[in-house]
């Protein structure tokens, strides 16, 4: 009986032990799982800080960011990014990083380069990468990329891009500013450079003269017969006048400068100043055995100008051009009128402009040959002082040169003077003063016109002025008339409108020169035109009119056209003077 209390005893006792280690197992379980959710809760709340300080991190920076995974595939982002790149709402949302690609992709001025450069990354796995990206749109980024490793193995990349736009184009202008200042520096040495070779040739070309002036002096005082002072005084005389020439040169140069220039404008007719300085250097081409010619435009019309100035610049180019031209060569000048232009241009066949040199060929102490073995003298400033004179008179200069040994060509060209109040009254424009018709006091009695015009009050205008000279004047309103007209009656002189309806004055005129003389195709013409540009005037002459005059008509031009074209004035000179050395 003992015994079997004794085992339910014990029993109990293993039941109980039992039951409270379960129960201790179980609070024990319980409160790991409370402190193992306590410290799940509070990693969480360390990873959302986290995230929220890595978002607000990735906000705050003013470079796109842009993270991907080991693929390619997207992870995360900023709106810096979305803004950089103007990736739709909808696609960044999807993490479509092929559409993505394809989006920016199409931003790049070179999008293969950008496409090979992202397969290029993710098959060579990179740490790092830099590159800098051109978008068509003339935006600039640098690209950065770096690689995310978790235990050794890649994660995903951390994309960075940085709009550097501003700051290429600030590098850019500091970059054309440097190059401007070097330029500008190496322009001060080179104006430098030919100041100091200009005093150096100042120098020299001063002494020359100078030291022949006294070496001849002693030799006249000296002297025994009076040969030998005449050959002193006469080289004495030339050096002199080299001298002065060159001070002129000097103070005109200054005056230039300083802005101290003043014209004595008049009204000029060329003809004379052109053969006065064509006189003046006979004998510098006589020394030369250069031929002078000369083709001048008695029609040409005067200019406002200063006479002095103008024969100055007249002389310094044909200087210039026996300087260059080697003995029996030619020195050819030509005026003629060009539009509202008078136009004067000094050919040669000398030595001509090589074509680096033609751009400065007017710039100041500026010389094709500045070395102390050049052949010419003097100081280089003539073609300056011409170019300057020219611009004085509302005009310019140019130069043509077919290069070396080759010739060349100078053209002066100045406007033609303007109607005044006390201009000459027979020289007005009809329109001026009280409407009087001006004209030449040239007869033109029985001189026979034909004028063709569409317009009845250009045909009405021409038989005023012509016919009050004396002029037989017969009028024609096409060229269909005209050629008819011209058959019957054969004038003396034709004038004709270009701009015509049905057939105009280019083709008229070629029409009838293919008439026989004595259907009137050998008539001289003129071309009288609204179309008033250089190119006209030679399209009317290449087509076979003899003289071209643009519209409005100047009544004293138009009876000075006639009465050249009928044989009536003897105004048209053409010069070829062959000047030699005297034996």
């Amino acid at each position: 009986m003992d015994a079997k209390v004794n085992e339910e005893e014990q029993l109990k006792s293993t039941a109980l032990q039992t039951a409270k280690t379960i129960l201790t197992a179980r609070l024990r379980a319980e409160e790991q799982l409370i402190h193992a959710k306590e410290a799940l809760e509070a990693r969480t709340g360390e990873l959302a800080h986290s995230l929220s300080m890595l978002s607000a991190t990735l906000e705050s920076t003013t470079d796109g960011i842009l993270v991907t995974d080991e693929n390619g595939r997207i992870i995360t982002w900023n709106q810096k990014f979305i803004e950089m790149w103007r990736v739709p709402k909808e696609v960044i949302d999807s993490r479509e990083h092929r559409k993505l690609q394809e989006i920016t992709g199409k931003q790049f001025a070179n999008p293969k380069s950008f496409s090979d450069a992202i397969a290029a990354i993710y098959a060579g796995s990179p740490p790092e990468t830099f590159d800098v990206l051109e978008m068509t749109d003339g935006r600039v980024f640098e690209r950065y990329s770096k690689i995310q490793s978790v235990a050794s193995r890649n994660v995903g990349r951390v994309w960075s891009f940085r709009d550097i736009t501003e700051r290429r184009r600030a590098e850019t202008e500091r970059e054309r500013l440097l190059v401007s200042e070097r330029e500008a520096r190496e322009r001060a040495e080179r104006e430098t450079q030919m100041k100091d070779e200009f005093l150096a040739t100042v120098s020299h070309e001063l002494r020359t003269p100078l030291n022949a002036i006294l070496g001849w002096a002693n030799i006249v005082r000296a002297a025994q017969t009076p040969a030998e002072i005449a050959e002193g005084l006469e080289v004495i005389e030339r050096n002199a006048r080299s001298q002065a020439q060159i001070i002129e040169d000097l103070l005109d140069m200054s005056r230039i400068i300083s802005g101290k220039v003043r014209l004595d404008v008049q009204r000029v007719e060329l003809i004379p100043v052109i053969n006065a300085a064509l006189e003046s250097v006979k004998p510098m081409a006589a020394g030369k055995e250069i031929r002078l010619t000369s083709v001048l435009d008695p029609l040409a019309g005067p200019i406002s100008g200063d006479p002095a100035r103008l024969q100055q610049i007249l002389w310094n180019l044909l200087t210039n051009a026996l300087k260059f031209t080697s003995k029996g060569g030619r020195v050819h000048v030509v005026l003629e009128r060009v539009n509202s232009h008078l136009e004067i241009s000094v050919s040669d066949t000398g030595r001509g402009i090589a074509p680096d040199f033609l751009p400065h060929v007017f710039d100041r102490f500026r010389q094709a040959d500045a070395s102390s073995t050049r052949e010419q003298r003097g100081l280089g400033l003539g073609l300056s002082i011409v170019r300057n004179l020219a611009e004085l008179h509302g005009g310019g200069v140019s130069a043509k040169s077919e290069g070396l040994q080759k010739g060349s060509t100078f053209t002066v060209a100045v406007p033609i003077a303007t109607a005044t109040t006390d201009a000459d009254p027979d020289r007005r424009h009809p329109r001026a003063g009280t409407g009087e018709i001006a004209r030449e006091k040239i007869d033109l009695q029985n001189v026979r016109v034909l004028a063709v015009d569409d317009e009845a009050d250009a045909r009405v205008l021409i038989k005023r002025i012509l016919g009050a000279c004396g002029a037989e004047v017969e009028t024609a309103d096409s060229g269909a008339a005209a050629l008819k007209i011209l058959r019957e009656t054969r004038p003396d002189v034709l004038i004709m409108d270009i701009g015509m309806p049905t057939e105009d004055g280019y083709t008229v005129i070629r029409k009838m020169r293919e008439l026989s003389s004595d259907e009137g195709g050998s008539v001289p013409a003129i071309a009288l035109t609204a179309f008033a540009r250089s190119e006209d005037r030679r399209r009317a002459v290449l087509s076979g009119f003899q003289m071209h005059m643009a519209k409005p008509v100047e009544a004293p031009e138009l009876i000075a056209m006639v009465a050249s074209l009928a044989g009536r004035t003897q105004e048209a000179r053409t010069t070829d003077t062959k000047v030699t050395t005297a034996r």
